[in-house]
């Protein structure tokens, strides 16, 4: 069976550009952290998963329809438009594209839509032909876990392989529930207020309960203890626009067909890739 890996290209700039230990600038004063740190981490990436077929995946500058349904969703991100190119990750995108490009590696820079649904459109077309890893710390993903289907979260020595039995034990319910869940609990890094008093344990409860968001507010008269049925029906409004928000969709449409994607490499480091794009000597 094909194994494809899809990269979620700005969450790995993202954690390499400041999880990098200090600004690392080359021969010509250039700052190189991020890209030095992508590469790095794409390769190992790469290694572990040993993928028949790979893809890189960025979101480009475009309205987010998400903010239709919530003008608060995702209003706590950091605005770059002003960040001086030492202090702002995309100042290295380009790098990052032409180390691809080297690799051999197709990418894709969506201009309309969030990438996160671009990544579930290849998991609704492809999840029953091949294993798919997407390698991303945004746990919107987790709905997407199935037996084919896994989330990586690179951190070196100490990457995590996000399964059905992952979700299970850390969440407590089964991975086509995550959406109701977060749903209910909210998200602070995406400015989703969830219901109040409804933390993991009590979210995995009604789900376990009831079943689907769905169901437990056509059903709330049956909650308990009452404070929490009160907290879920006030809520009831917010909680079904947050389900709007957090749920991915299949766009019916992805920019690279599987067999276009084909990868392997052989012989290739940091060093080789950087020194190939003119960043070394």
């Amino acid at each position: 069976m094909d194994k494809l890996l899809i990269v979620d290209g700005h969450n790995l700039l993202f954690q390499m550009f400041y999880g990098m230990p200090s600004r690392i600038i080359n021969g010509q004063g250039k700052a190189i952290n991020g890209v030095l740190g992508f590469v790095g981490a794409l390769l190992k990436i790469i290694k572990i998963v040993s993928p028949t077929h790979i893809i890189v995946l960025f979101d480009g500058e475009h309205e987010n329809s998400r903010t239709q349904v919530d003008s608060d969703y995702k209003k706590n991100r950091q605005d770059y438009s002003d960040i001086p190119d030492e202090d702002n990750p995309f100042s290295q995108l380009g790098y990052i594209y032409s180390a691809l490009e080297f690799i051999g590696i197709k990418f894709f820079e969506e201009d309309k839509y969030e990438v996160d649904d671009v990544i579930a459109s290849y998991v609704y077309k492809y999840r029953d032909t091949a294993e798919i890893v997407i390698s991303s710390f945004d746990s919107d993903y987790f709905q997407l876990i199935d037996d084919n289907v896994i989330v990586l979260r690179y951190r070196g020595m100490n990457t995590q392989i996000c399964d059905k039995t992952y979700i299970k034990e850390k969440f407590g319910i089964l991975p086509e529930f995550y959406a109701d869940f977060k749903s209910l609990t909210g998200d602070k890094a995406d400015n989703i207020k969830g219901a109040e008093n409804v933390g993991v344990k009590t979210a995995s409860a009604l789900i376990n309960e009831f079943g689907s968001l769905e169901y437990i507010l056509k059903n709330s008269e049956k909650i308990k203890p009452e404070r929490i049925r009160l907290s879920v029906e006030r809520s009831a409004t917010r909680l079904k626009n947050n389900y709007e928000i957090i749920r991915l969709r299949n766009l019916n449409k992805i920019p690279y067909e599987i067999e276009e994607l084909d990868f392997t490499v052989e012989g290739i480091d940091t060093r080789s890739v950087l020194r190939g794009i003119g960043l070394m000597n």
